[in-house]
């Protein structure tokens, strides 16, 4: 294989580029910095490849990318001496190079960042209704659904308990139980300073059943369902999927999102009742082991000194929960464009506001119960 060359002649006509030897991938490192020293040239230039005895697709690119370089600064380039082989691959690279625009850096100053500032906030304000809107036509659908229920599709709604709720029942479940050993140990730790270990109890059910348990779990399921969600639909929509549905009539958020929503209204409780079951089974484990309270005292203490209204203010948040994350999950596919990129930034987006949402609803609850004196 000979080593391929690049040489510049300047004459009177104009510029003339020599190509040599074998122009394949393999050798191009040799040639590519060559290539990219080529500076900018005004006027006639001639690429002679009259010495080119190889060619492949890599060295057909340099020669097409250095062409397109040297056009788009003015000058006229002419393609000498290819073999009919070489200038047909050449003429296809050519044609199928991506017409590639360069993102302009934003400009700075002061003025520039306000303007920037009230870009993303007409955005952030836009994107709120956008999903208030999507809220309100998931919620009619739900309503419709509800008044007739021959339009739900039921084998779409029992797939997605199954995949939302049985399939999620061993992580819930060994989520709960760390959470109730955590809780009872740390707890342990802090109370025997105090002589207080028996109120490790009331300890571990409170935090459990009030917060921790439904919480986590709406948690896990917004990382672990609402992902799969925006994923899923997301791909619908890049492949055209929804548009299609749309043409034979069908209504995405009555064959799509209701039956995810639904799946989600129905689960995440008795997740959420799972999670409280197994932490308790977790803390009043560690109870035993670290402090010596057993199983029958720890079931006394918490049916004297926890209410039942502990596990329905845990409970009720539920559904609210339920309700914001497949919504937000199948907002965020609806808003993906064109490719798979945007599914994966979707995707994200979707984890991430829906967490966000979920504590904050939580926090408003807490507030919300605080001041009802529950």
């Amino acid at each position: 294989m000979t080593q391929p060359a690049i040489n510049l002649d300047n004459n009177a006509t104009g510029v003339c580029i020599r190509l040599s030897g074998d122009l394949l991938t393999q050798s191009l490192e040799t040639v590519e910095a060559g290539f990219r020293a080529v500076k900018p040239i005004s006027g006639d230039v001639v690429v002679d490849l009259s010495q080119i005895q190889a060619l492949d697709t890599g060295g057909a690119w340099l020669i097409a990318d250095l062409e397109r370089r040297l056009t788009s600064n003015g000058a006229h380039v002419q393609i000498q001496g290819a073999q009919p082989a070489h200038a047909t691959l050449i003429e296809t690279v050519s044609r199928n190079i991506p017409k590639e625009v360069g993102e302009q850096e934003p400009p700075g100053g002061f003025v520039n960042w306000v303007a920037r500032l009230g870009h993303r906030t007409t955005s952030g304000w836009e994107d709120t209704l956008s999903i208030l809107a999507f809220l309100g036509l998931t919620l009619h659908r739900l309503a419709r659904t509800i008044v007739m229920p021959w339009r739900l599709r039921r084998a779409a709604l029992v797939s997605q308990m199954e995949q939302a709720g049985f399939k999620a029942l061993p992580i819930v479940s060994l989520m709960g139980f760390l959470i109730g050993v955590v809780l009872a140990f740390q707890g342990a730790t802090q109370l025997k300073q105090f002589g207080a270990e028996i109120f490790v109890v009331e300890l571990i059910s409170i935090s459990i059943l009030r917060e921790l348990g439904v919480l986590l779990t709406a948690i896990i399921v917004a990382g672990r369902s609402g992902s799969a969600f925006t994923a899923s639909i997301g791909s619908m929509k890049v492949q055209e999927e929804i548009d299609a549905m749309r043409t034979l009539g069908l209504d995405p958020i009555e064959v799509l999102v209701v039956p995810r929503v639904l799946a989600l209204l129905i689960m995440l409780p008795i997740l959420g009742f799972v999670a409280d079951i197994a932490g308790l089974i977790g803390g009043a484990l560690m109870s035993w082991i670290d402090l010596g309270v057993s199983p029958g005292m720890f079931l006394t203490r918490l049916k004297e000194n926890t209410d039942v209204w502990q596990l329905a203010v845990g409970l009720i948040k539920a559904p609210f929960f339920a309700l914001v994350i497949g919504v937000i999950a199948c907002w965020q596919a609806m808003q993906v464009r064109g490719s798979s990129e945007s599914v994966g930034q979707r995707t994200t987006a979707s984890v991430v506001q829906s967490i966000f949402m979920v504590i904050a609803i939580d926090a408003l609850f807490s507030i919300f119960f605080s001041e009802l004196g529950v």
